[in-house]
């Protein structure tokens, strides 16, 4: 589908929301916009009929994503052969803490997007995906630093996977529809942020050196998924420019 505003996901029973479906969204601006505005997934797979789930950080290009770790590590030698996989993002927005423990629940914004994870093992993509590993966060950064060394190139191994299908499932209810309303319990939606802290200067930067122009949308207090969507945008419009 060429417009990417109506372009959706295909539904089946693997990735169809089907505990209050009136939740689910499978629409790539909604998923998308799930997955640019998060760094850390969760990555599922079975090795030997023994599941595992892994925290990495992650990108998306496209409707492809990466991630890296240890050419040694187990998920990824585990994926290089096209190996089912699960990726989950999620965003805590609220506790709903509402007048039974039956009724209380959180509002949250999640992704769960499924496909077949395969080893990056042409050299042009594994170095346009490890120059990507720095400047989808941090646009424009990479440019700044020392070069990859071969054997750091060696050591380190990239996954992509094509999503296949994804669903994007969000609350946003509070405490709305309480059917303990009428009781004197104290009850409040308590919002949950996670914002970006002060700049942390490393004691070997040279004095009088500036912070990089890059790193000005990480600011101190600025939601962390403002800055995200921001470098996302940024890295993609130099991608389309370049």
């Amino acid at each position: 589908m060429s417009d990417i505003a109506s372009a959706t996901y295909p539904v089946s029973p693997r990735n169809r929301v089907k505990r209050k479906h009136e939740r689910g969204h499978y629409d790539h601006e909604t998923v998308h916009a799930l997955l640019d505005a998060a760094a850390l997934a969760h990555v599922s797979y079975v090795i030997d009929g023994q599941p595992y789930c892994t925290p990495t950080l992650f990108w998306r290009e496209g409707t492809r994503l990466y991630w890296h770790g240890s050419s040694a590590s187990r998920m990824l030698r585990n994926l290089a052969d096209g190996e089912p996989a699960c990726l989950t993002v999620t965003h805590l927005d609220a506790f709903a803490l509402a007048r039974s423990g039956f009724s209380s629940s959180a509002d949250y914004r999640s992704v769960m997007a499924f496909g077949r994870a395969r080893l990056v093992t042409d050299p042009k993509e594994k170095a346009q995906a490890l120059h990507m590993m720095v400047d989808r966060f941090f646009p424009g950064r990479d440019a700044t630093l020392r070069p990859a060394t071969a054997q750091e190139v060696k050591a380190t191994a990239v996954i992509v996977m094509e999503i296949e299908e994804a669903s994007a499932k969000i609350r946003a209810a509070g405490v709305a529809g309480d059917p303990d309303a009428a009781l004197p319990i104290w009850a409040e939606r308590l919002p949950v942020h996670t914002v970006i802290g002060a700049s942390e200067r490393c004691p070997s930067v040279p004095p009088g050196m500036e912070r990089p122009a890059h790193l000005a949308p990480y600011a101190e207090g600025r939601p962390l998924e403002d800055a995200l969507r921001e470098a996302y945008a940024a890295a993609e419009a130099a991608a389309a420019a370049g």
